[in-house]
């Protein structure tokens, strides 16, 4: 891993960041698809600058920050779109920020003992790339025909695996600091991990 600025991947994990305000403003204004558009080249980039990064070499410590910080506003701007926009109940909004409260607990604790974030997960990945593949569906699925029925249907089932997995991801962690904690290992031992997922 190195600390270059500027990578493909990092200019990737750029235009997601910047793409954010603008997803959430179309939403709001109902422009429907030129935000499903962003929200689709959210999804493709996210998957991509992690394949580049491997395949190029081009790893950064930046990157390990950016990627996971422009999944989590894009999560978090859709679902303020979709609860304003009523897609999605505010009771699913509530459970995923309360996941991310939950985490700042053991991730204190794990920083107070010097270590720095754990390896990411493949739980995590795979629930973020659920609520990732969720989001657009819900939102196609909230107009009309037979294809918006199967996206909604598609898409709540995304919704309810990626919420249940992100759950899953925290449970694991706190395990994994636990077990850390208590087994007293030598600070800095975990310096140069990639960050939680």
């Amino acid at each position: 891993m190195n600390d270059r600025l500027w990578t493909w991947p990092n200019a990737l994990s750029f235009a997601r960041l910047i793409g954010v305000p603008v997803f959430l403003w179309l939403v709001l204004v109902k422009e429907d698809w030129w935000a499903l558009g962003i929200l689709v080249f959210a999804g493709l980039s996210d998957w991509l600058d992690g394949k580049l990064a491997r395949m190029l070499d081009q790893t950064s410590e930046l990157g390990t920050l950016l990627d996971p910080a422009a999944d989590r506003l894009y999560i978090f701007a859709t679902l303020i779109g979709l609860v304003v926009r009523d897609v999605v109940p505010l009771w699913v909004a509530l459970l995923l920020v309360a996941r991310e409260v939950y985490m700042a607990v053991p991730l204190g604790i794990l920083r107070r003992h010097d270590y720095a974030a754990l390896p990411v997960h493949f739980v995590g990945k795979t629930a973020t790339l659920c609520l990732l593949y969720a989001f657009p569906l819900l939102f196609l699925g909230a107009h009309s025909g037979t294809v918006a029925t199967f996206a909604k249907v598609l898409g709540w089932a995304f919704a309810i695996w990626g919420t249940g997995l992100y759950w899953w991801a925290a449970v694991l962690y706190t395990v994994q600091v636990r077990r850390l904690v208590l087994a007293d290992r030598r600070p800095g031992e975990l310096k140069g991990a990639e960050p939680r997922p």
